[in-house]
């Protein structure tokens, strides 16, 4: 019994509600209404605010065991907008992301830990500026279901996290300005069709079958 309320937290937790029958979901990112966000101090004066806007990935949920459930997403570090041109330049150049010779960063999940209904940590691989280390995502799960306004079934989240810039070799401005980082993601994803994929290629068998 205590086995299948965890499992039951679990499915809730990861963004989906539960079918007839076992299956592994995938979700892409709805750009639209997805923002990566960070906020870093300036000075002691204030918390700047830092956005990515190009990036691609996808999470998975395993229903029949969540913990093999997994995110991965890439982002391309030229993309950030400071919400001013000179402040994106000096982000982009070696003083940070260093854009030229690390044109991307990337998460990919290790594991997932369910704490609560609608609550769990994902702790992942964040690789950036050449260097890979552990970073684990505190996350919120909203709402999951069909929406609205279409013929799309969707996920929301929000994940955050606070990591130490220097330990990626992010030196620039310290000890004045903090080493450390907020992070702060808000996701929609649609999820993925699977028979959307295989339509083609039944249909161009078919075609071939009549020639």
């Amino acid at each position: 019994m205590k086995k299948l309320l965890m499992m039951a937290t679990a499915a809730g937790f990861l963004f989906v509600a539960q079918p007839a029958k076992a299956e592994v979901e995938t979700y892409e990112f709805d750009k639209p209404h997805t923002s990566i966000l960070f906020f870093a101090d300036h000075l002691g004066f204030s918390k700047s605010q830092g956005e990515f806007h190009d990036y691609d990935g996808h999470f998975t949920f395993d229903r029949e065991n969540p913990a093999n459930s997994a995110v991965e997403v890439t982002i391309q570090t030229a993309s950030i907008d400071m919400d001013m041109e000179k402040w994106d330049d000096h982000l982009k150049n070696a003083d940070f992301f260093n854009v030229e010779e690390f044109p991307t960063m990337t998460f990919k999940s290790s594991a997932i830990e369910v704490t609560g209904e609608k609550t769990g940590k994902i702790t992942g691989d964040l690789t950036l500026l050449g260097v890979t280390k552990p970073v684990t995502l505190d996350v919120v799960f909203h709402k999951a279901g069909e929406f609205p306004m279409g013929d799309m079934y969707k996920a929301g989240f929000t994940a955050t996290a606070m990591i130490d810039r220097s330990e990626w070799g992010m030196n620039y401005g310290l000890p004045a300005m903090d080493k450390m980082v907020e992070i702060r993601i808000e996701v929609e994803g649609n999820r993925v069709d699977p028979n959307a994929a295989e339509a083609p290629a039944e249909e161009a068998a078919a075609e071939d079958a009549e020639e």
